[in-house]
């Protein structure tokens, strides 16, 4: 009886449109709720309590074709069952890269926090799209805080910044503005009648920057690589060499990426001496700490980043030092306008 009148309830505050029921149930909630709550206990027994077990595999690693096999990957018109779906997660789980166990060694990030895992949980339950405070006033806050916070520790007085998905496009919005601040008639005539745009970075830069260089148009070519000493890191002198390379050559340079923390090496360029060079020749200068950037907030590190409060942008991924989860990239800025 109180299901039918329950029906009853809906029917009659029923927003209709060409006969679909708009604010109805889509679907079963109990089972869906009861599917949560099924799946969340797999991925807490299967995922986070073996954590930290050194006697549980990295990975149970399979060729390619055998693991298509295995997770049946092959899409249907029909759905699945209820205990179908949990071992199809099990299986996810089983046959995945475990990146938060002891011994995964292979990328810049790793390991676990509960914390930020439970903060994650709740954004993908909320599904909230972070562009004004009607549609999401928490977590707008939230954002501007933490980018508040990113920014004092750079040194910076002010600025602004966003999140990014990936370091890379990070390097990419840093170099568009460059671009900007060199040319702001691009903006409405576009590429034709510009002189050669030239910018400069280390040996050892992250690949993203001639990356970006093809996507912005301005072509690899146009990317000057800097020598690097014994260590890995821009060697000061030799840039100014390039930069007044590239003037004898009628090109026009406007941007230097400084790297804190090279993919391979490790190192942390000398942020001051190519902050100098950069205000003698009126180049922005953006600094790539992706990585390294997260030493900001070691009271023992931070002396690595010398002179990154220089930098008009900067590129911090705290999913890589700091245990946020993949992907938090933030592009900051040091003029808020």
């Amino acid at each position: 009886v109180g299901v039918g009148k329950q029906e009853m309830l809906q029917k009659k505050s029923a927003v209709l449109v060409d006969g679909v029921i708009l604010n109805g149930p889509i679907m079963d909630s109990k089972a869906g709720e009861k599917f949560v709550e099924e799946a969340c206990k797999i991925i807490m027994e299967e995922v986070v309590q073996k954590a930290d077990d050194v006697t549980e595999k990295v990975c149970e690693w399979q060729a390619p074709e055998k693991l298509k096999q295995i997770l049946d990957l092959e899409m249907r018109d029909t759905g699945e069952c209820h205990q179908k779906i949990l071992q199809i997660c099990r299986d996810v789980i089983k046959y995945s890269v475990k990146t938060n166990h002891p011994r995964f060694f292979n990328q810049l990030y790793a390991g676990i926090d509960y914390y930020s895992l439970v903060a994650r949980f709740i954004t993908e339950a909320l599904n909230p799209s972070v562009y004004t405070y009607e549609v999401s006033p928490v977590f707008l806050l939230v954002e501007e805080a933490v980018i508040k916070k990113m920014i004092e520790f750079i040194g910076w007085e002010e600025g602004d910044g966003i999140f990014n998905p990936g370091g890379s496009v990070s390097n990419m919005y840093a170099m568009n503005l460059a671009r900007y601040k060199f040319c702001p008639e691009i903006k409405e005539k576009g590429l034709s009648g510009l002189p050669r745009l030239v910018l400069f970075a280390s040996e050892e830069c992250h690949y993203s920057m001639k990356k970006a260089a093809s996507f912005l148009g301005i072509g690899t070519e146009n990317v000057y690589f800097i020598k690097t000493d014994e260590r890995g890191k821009m060697i000061p002198e030799e840039l100014e060499k390039q930069v007044q390379r590239a003037r004898k050559e009628g090109s026009a340079p406007f941007l230097v990426c400084a790297t804190a923390g090279t993919t391979v090496l490790g190192a942390f360029d000398p942020l001051d001496k190519i902050a100098d060079i950069c205000e003698n020749h009126g180049l922005w200068l953006h600094v790539d700490a992706s990585w390294g950037g997260s030493a900001l907030i070691s009271r023992k590190h931070c002396r690595l980043l010398h002179g990154i409060h220089r930098a008009d942008s900067v590129a911090w991924n705290p999913h890589k030092m700091l245990l946020a989860g993949i992907q938090c990239c933030a592009l900051l800025v040091k003029d808020n306008s």
